[in-house]
C-alpha cells in the first residue's frame, strides 16, 4: 500500500509538473517578426489596407507631377499561375509561392491601367536574400520575358489589358520579408505595345520612348512604390508591440 502510494504520489507530481508545462507553453505569446507577421498578411488585413481605393502619388509621375491611382477591382487570392509567365514563376520556384493577391488601379485621366501585387513566398531570410541577390546581378528585372501579367476585371477601364497590353512593369523581392512586390502599367485604350520597357529605364532621366513620355514608368514604379510602403507600415505595427 506505501509503495503504492509512493507511485501515486510521484505520478501526481509529475502530472502537475507536465500540465504546468503545457500550461505555460500555451500561453506563452509567439515571437512576432516581419517574416511571421507579413506571411499572414494577404487574409489578416483588409484588403482596403493592403490596396487602398485612393493611392497619393506626390511627386510621382514624370517631372515630378503629382499621381492619383484609383482602385478598380482587387482579383480573388490566388497561386502564381494567374498573375504569372511560367518563365517568372520558375525564376521564383526556389522562395515558393504560398499566396498571390492583386488590384488593378487607373489614373485621374483613366489613361493609363496599372496591375499591382503581392507574392507571399515560403522562403526565409536567406531564400529571399539570395533572390533578391540574383535579381540584381542578373538584371531579371529588366528582362522582358519576365513581366507580370496583367489582370483586367471586366466591365472597367482596364477590361482590355492583356499580355499585348503591357508596357511597363517592375518585379521586386523584397528581404526584410518574404514578399515580393510587382506591377505593370498598360494604356487604358487596349493598344498593344511592341517594345515594352522596364519602369528602371522608362523613368530616367531624358527616357524618350512612348512609354516614357507617357508616364507609363511611373505608374509602374509609383504605384508599386505605394502599395509596397503600405505593406512595410502594416507589418511594422503589427510586429512591434505598442509602447
Amino acid at each position: 500500500m506505501a509503495a503504492a502510494c509512493v507511485v501515486l504520489g510521484l505520478g501526481l507530481i509529475g502530472g502537475a509538473v507536465t500540465g504546468a508545462w503545457l500550461t505555460a507553453d500555451s500561453s506563452a505569446e509567439p515571437t512576432r517578426t516581419p517574416y511571421t507577421t507579413a506571411r499572414t498578411v494577404w487574409h489578416s488585413v483588409p484588403v482596403d489596407t493592403l490596396f487602398p481605393r485612393t493611392l497619393k502619388g506626390s511627386g510621382a509621375g514624370p517631372g515630378g507631377t503629382d499621381r492619383t491611382w484609383t482602385r478598380l477591382a482587387v482579383a480573388a487570392d490566388s497561386d502564381c499561375s494567374k498573375g504569372f509567365d511560367p518563365l517568372l514563376r520558375t525564376t521564383l520556384r526556389s522562395v515558393g509561392c504560398e499566396r498571390m493577391v492583386r488590384a488593378t488601379y487607373t489614373d485621374a485621366t483613366r489613361s493609363s491601367v496599372t496591375t499591382v501585387g503581392l507574392v507571399v513566398t515560403e522562403a526565409d531570410a536567406a531564400g529571399m536574400e539570395a533572390l533578391s541577390t540574383r535579381f540584381t546581378e542578373q538584371n531579371l528585372a529588366t528582362r522582358k520575358d519576365l513581366m507580370p501579367r496583367a489582370y483586367a476585371p471586366e466591365g472597367t477601364a482596364a477590361a482590355g489589358f492583356g499580355d499585348r497590353q503591357r508596357a511597363s512593369w517592375t518585379v521586386r523581392p523584397l528581404t526584410e520579408m518574404p514578399v515580393v512586390v510587382f506591377s505593370v502599367s498598360g494604356f487604358a485604350d487596349a493598344r498593344t505595345v511592341a517594345e515594352p520597357q522596364p519602369a528602371e529605364a522608362a523613368t530616367e532621366a531624358g527616357a524618350a520612348s512612348d512609354i516614357a513620355q507617357a508616364g507609363l514608368g511611373h505608374e509602374a514604379k509609383g504605384v508599386a512604390d505605394r502599395v509596397e510602403r503600405g505593406l512595410r507600415r502594416t507589418v511594422t505595427e503589427l510586429t512591434e508591440p505598442p509602447e
